[in-house]
Parts: structure tokens; C-alpha cells; sequence
């Protein structure tokens, strides 16, 4: 897709989404069943006691399986939360199986806030993000809420860091050539699809 590396930011978060909506449920199912069998046993999803993901929306890969796998393997599972206020900040907070959630205002669904589950993102050990676009150098091109950015904004003060780990999941139809990078970018270490891993050393 070297031709849409050239498109500006929101023409081409246009095109990537209507491609991963075009996914049928029985391609996502596929999609989701190949993303398990990638990461399962992966060492950095085997080795995470403290992980974040995300549920799936707008047809983003969905990586259901892998939370409940992690939750039967006894890890603590971490979803974000969209923070009341201020409206642009996002905390990440544990879940437990079988809790309640409740749909934010993007109509999200995630748990109800609550302080003292919440942990700070560089306590964490993995983070698995959704994206709408990715390269295979670390680049990742989100919803343009900035939610992750601003998140992750610290990492971007340090040449070095150990935790957490940042993979982006992705389909495939996601992959551009070469992403342009914004100043606030900060890098992911790898992107998992569900057919191959695009992974920096």
C-alpha cells in the first residue's frame, strides 16, 4: 500500500477503516481465532502479569480470547477508561471475569471508574493497543483522539525504556509502506496480526 503512505492522516484513517469493516464476522472470528495462535505463547504475552487491551469496535481485531486466556492463567487484565475529567485523559483499570461494563461516549464499553483498580501505564508489563493503521518500523496511526498518545507521552522523554511493552494488533488490510510521524508519536516495539508478527529488535 504504498500509494496510501502518500494520503494525508484523515483521508487514509478513512480508507483503513472502511477496510477492516468490510471484514465479514466470520473473517474477524478467523481474524481473532489467528491473533490467539500468534500471541498466546508468545514469551512477552506468557511472561505479562500486569496486561492492557482493549474490546474491539469500528472492526478492529478482536482480542477477546487473549483476555480471557490471560485471566485464566491468573494475570491481572487492565482495560482503559476514558476519564470524566479531564475529557482527554485515559487511565488503565483492572477488570475482573465476568464484571459489568457500561458504554462510554464513543460508545465503548469499559468498567466503571474506580480509583483503587487503576494503575499507572508504567506499571504495567504489556500493552496491547488497537490502531487503524501501522508499518512494519513501529509506526502507528490511531483514531486521532490522542487518547494513547497523550498516555504514553512520558516515553517519548527517553531514549530507553522497559515497561510496558507496546504491540499494536492489527488485520492485515491495516499494513501501510511507511507512516508519516507526528513530533507526539511515540513508537510501538511491534504490531501482531493475525497472520504475522512485525516485530523491532
Amino acid at each position: 500500500m504504498t500509494e496510501l503512505a502518500l494520503l494525508p492522516r484523515p483521508q487514509l484513517r478513512r480508507l483503513l477503516r472502511k477496510a477492516r469493516r468490510a471484514l465479514t464476522a466470520a473473517e474477524q472470528r478467523q481474524a481473532a481465532k489467528g491473533l490467539f495462535r500468534q500471541l498466546a505463547q508468545d514469551p512477552h504475552f506468557r511472561r505479562a502479569k500486569h496486561i492492557s487491551l482493549y474490546l474491539p469496535t469500528d472492526g478492529e481485531i478482536d482480542p477477546r480470547l487473549l483476555l480471557r486466556e490471560a485471566q485464566r492463567r491468573g494475570k491481572a487484565t487492565y482495560l482503559p477508561v476514558l476519564s470524566a475529567w479531564p475529557r482527554t485523559k485515559m487511565v488503565f483499570q483492572r477488570i475482573r471475569p465476568g464484571e459489568k461494563l457500561k458504554p462510554n461516549r464513543f460508545r465503548i464499553l469499559e468498567p466503571r471508574a474506580n480509583l483503587a483498580r487503576q494503575r499507572k501505564i508504567w506499571t504495567l508489563d504489556l500493552v496491547l493497543l488497537p490502531l487503524v493503521g501501522f508499518d512494519d518500523v513501529g509506526g502507528r496511526l490511531g483514531m486521532g483522539g490522542g487518547f494513547y498518545d497523550r498516555s504514553l507521552a512520558y516515553l517519548a522523554r527517553r531514549k530507553n525504556w522497559r515497561k510496558p511493552t507496546l504491540l499494536g494488533l492489527a488485520h492485515e488490510c491495516q499494513k501501510v509502506e511507511r507512516l508519516a510521524q507526528a513530533s507526539w508519536d511515540v513508537p510501538l516495539q511491534g504490531t501482531v496480526t493475525d497472520k504475522a508478527w512485525y516485530f523491532l529488535d
